[in-house]
């Protein structure tokens, strides 16, 4: 006959119990990555999503613009001049050739990729080039402006309120001046006004100060070149901005109150607005 088998169980006393539930709780939890077979896992955290700063600045290292600066390919130079007004045509620049001369399917894309420079000098140069080119000889620009598109978007990316401020201003001065690129412009929407969407609405809370100065706050730079985009890009502008800024509202066609004939008063004798 077997001999009998006894099991040896070894029993722990209160106080051990509670010394070892503290022990596990003071044991520091694995952090493990999301939908995989560890998160299942005792003693486990799963790791957080990791955090997006959207309107964290992108500096580009470096612009076709300086280096062609560099080596002395771009035909001009700052002058002593000041710009007394703003919306002048007149820039502070020194030509060395005219600049309506200049091949534009070469220069002008070079001037628009000096606009994301970090160096505030070499951008207000690319700036005011590009502008003096466009208002020199606007009916150069429609050929080059699929050229143009990508230095733009670059800009904007850059997510730096002087640089993106910079680009609208130029983009302005195209859709004002040149004829048939609003309308031209219509199709790249998509890649152009992204960024605009995250800044429309950020203005500076100066409390009981006005700031008089619209150029340099974004959100109304914003504003002004949307409405320029609307008014120049023909019949399908409003309906391709408000796909891309939800929160746009048009301009050339605002909201109003109905007619009186096909819509009589509302009772109290005042008229019903949307």
């Amino acid at each position: 006959m077997c001999p009998e088998v006894k099991d040896s169980v070894h029993h722990l006393t209160g106080k051990q119990c509670r010394e070892l539930l503290y022990m596990r709780m003071k044991k520091p939890k694995r952090v493990v990555p999301a939908f995989t077979y560890q998160a299942l896992q005792s003693n486990t955290v799963v790791e957080p999503p990791k955090k997006i700063d959207l309107y964290k600045k992108k500096p580009v290292k470096e612009t076709f613009f300086r280096i062609y600066l560099r080596r002395g390919d771009i035909p001009v130079a700052r002058s002593g001049k000041i710009m007394r007004k703003k919306n002048a045509t007149e820039f502070p620049l020194k030509w060395f050739c005219a600049p309506q001369d200049l091949d534009y399917c070469y220069y002008l894309p070079i001037f628009v990729d000096g606009l994301s420079d970090s160096d505030i000098e070499v951008r207000q140069l690319a700036q005011y080039g590009a502008m003096d080119m466009i208002v020199k000889a606007p009916h150069k620009v429609l050929p080059v402006l699929p050229k143009m598109i990508l230095p733009f978007k670059r800009a904007f990316n850059t997510r730096d309120k002087k640089i993106i401020i910079a680009a609208l201003k130029v983009l302005q001065m195209m859709v004002l001046v040149a004829p048939c690129v609003g309308q031209a412009l219509v199709p790249y929407y998509r890649q152009l006004l992204a960024v605009c969407n995250l800044y429309k609405n950020l203005n500076v809370n100066l409390g009981n100060f006005i700031d008089p100065d619209r150029e340099r706050r974004i959100a109304d730079v914003i504003e002004d070149t949307l409405n320029a985009l609307e008014k120049c890009g023909g019949p399908n502008a409003f309906i391709n901005i408000k796909y891309m800024i939800p929160t746009y509202e048009s301009c050339v066609y605002p909201l109003c109150e109905l007619d009186t004939e096909n819509n009589p008063p509302a009772e109290g004798g005042h008229h019903k607005k949307y």
